[in-house]
């Protein structure tokens, strides 16, 4: 094993203290390089080994950055660095209370968040930073689309697409200009991990239970989306969320924008930003454009489509620019992503449904019959507004992954009663969803699996290709 003494030989900068980056993962290599390439002593630690890794390593090492595998995230492992650590990068896969770096705390020893390196190196670029339970995906897509038709140079990335850390790295390694915006999806993990960051325009889609297996209570993950928000410039909400609607009073400034018409809005005490009336999105000086230019169904796109309206309002956009782009934008994959038309049957992927909550809103999107393939690796969370959508709309039901036994006894309990299957995988479970489609008349099968997949799948994103392949060879 390469110890840290001898990486470090002849690399030392004078009164520079180590910065140790915990993890081998994407974000961990984007924090190591950028840190690095700003002239910083690096040194990682990866609990795992292998081929795959020690090539990794390897590549570190030839770039200056001293790398330890097998080396689990315990205190201990610190306790034996030749040198005490100046500040150590965490990956937002890594529980912020874990107890070793509760102890490093205790030490004195800062503690950040990988995407802090980004903020920290790409100062003044203002950034447009969006979170909530579901829905932020589709708008970083979204704006990142509409700011981008607008001729802006504003590249996409944190929780979605590349690292902040390595477009970080692209723009201030490669002495190309900075960027004018950066629009960044922010997860809980890396929100709570990242106490600096400050957007110039903050958006928070939506709030429903998830991820509580890490942050324990609903009112600790409220708090951890809330806090980006609060040091937020602009503060952009969405209306017609139940929970952040029933707080609107809280809130000092905000632009609260409803996929309804104004009136729906001021009866929950609202005065909305944008909304939508007889087809128009409407703002403070009256119609912008027509709110049929976004083409993905579902009420909730619509709630979408007015928080990117939000940001280019802000950015000065006109109505016709706006249209432009939203008429162009492609949709985004494992969101509702429409894959083909067979038999008269349209197939959808919505992979990036992980909990109940997100399933649920792709069931109100689409109109049924349906046959539904669910299942994978089971979250907390209450599962009752997802099973009446699937009495309402489905006609068959395709259960398949760890999940599926567990998934069987909630449809039971539920009271639904149309055709349910479980199998192990989706190959099974696709030629199957093909022929409950045909013997029921459905309009559409759709997968949205309630489920986070890390039982079969490294991410939301490979299980979602996994689907594609398998429709487009029916």
């Amino acid at each position: 094993m390469q110890t840290p003494v001898q990486s470090f030989a002849g690399q030392a900068l004078a009164g520079d203290g180590l910065t140790v980056v915990l993890g081998l993962g994407r974000s961990g290599l984007g924090a190591a390089r950028l840190l690095r390439q700003q002239g910083q002593r690096v040194l990682v630690l990866e609990s795992g080994g292998g081929e795959a890794l020690e090539a990794k390593a390897e590549a570190l090492r030839a770039e200056g950055i001293a790398v330890q595998l097998h080396t689990p995230l315990a205190a201990a492992s610190f306790a034996a660095l030749a040198e005490r650590p100046a500040r150590v990068i965490v990956s937002p896969g890594i529980r912020w209370d874990h107890p070793a770096l509760e102890e490093l705390r205790s030490q004195g020893i800062r503690t950040d968040g990988e995407i802090t390196t980004a903020w920290e190196a790409l100062q003044p670029v203002p950034w447009i930073g969006i979170t909530g339970t579901n829905g932020k995906t589709t708008v970083t897509h979204l704006v990142a689309h509409l700011l981008a038709s607008a001729g802006l140079d504003a590249p996409m990335g944190g929780n979605v697409g590349r690292s902040a850390a390595e477009l970080a790295l692209e723009r201030v390694g490669a002495g190309r200009p900075l960027p004018a915006w950066l629009v960044v999806e922010l997860s809980s993990y890396q929100i709570e991990a990242a106490p600096a960051i400050a957007p110039r325009i903050g958006l928070w889609t939506t709030l429903t239970p998830d991820h509580l297996e890490r942050h324990g209570t609903l009112d600790h993950y409220r708090a951890i989306k809330r806090g980006l928000l609060e040091r937020s410039a602009v503060r952009i909400l969405n209306a017609d969320d139940p929970d952040l609607r029933s707080r609107a009073a809280s809130w000092d400034h905000a632009q609260w924008v409803s996929a309804g018409p104004r009136q729906q809005a001021r009866s929950a005490g609202i005065e909305p930003h944008l909304w939508i009336e007889a087809e128009q999105v409407m703002g403070p000086n009256g119609p912008l454009f027509d709110a049929r230019a976004l083409a993905m169904p579902g009420a909730h796109n619509r709630q979408n489509l007015l928080m990117a309206t939000a940001v280019g309002l802000e950015l000065g956009l006109s109505g016709a620019v706006m249209e432009e782009a939203f008429r162009s934008f492609p949709g985004v994959p494992h969101r509702l992503e429409r894959l083909r038309e067979l038999e008269g049957v349209r197939w959808y992927n919505d992979s990036k449904a992980t909990n109940y909550d997100a399933a649920e809103v792709a069931l109100r999107a689409l109109d049924g019959p349906l046959v539904v393939l669910a299942g994978g690796e089971s979250k907390r969370g209450e599962a009752g507004g997802w099973i009446g959508e699937l009495r309402r709309q489905a006609a068959a039901v395709v259960l398949y992954g760890a999940a599926r036994q567990e998934f069987q006894g909630l449809l039971e309990q539920g009271g639904y009663g149309g055709a349910v299957a479980a199998v192990e995988g989706l190959e099974q479970a696709v030629p199957l969803a093909r022929e409950l489609a045909a013997r029921h008349g459905c309009r559409a099968v759709l997968l949205s699996p309630a489920c986070a997949s890390f039982d079969q799948y490294s991410d939301f994103e490979a299980r979602g290709d996994h689907f594609r392949r398998l429709v487009q060879a029916l």
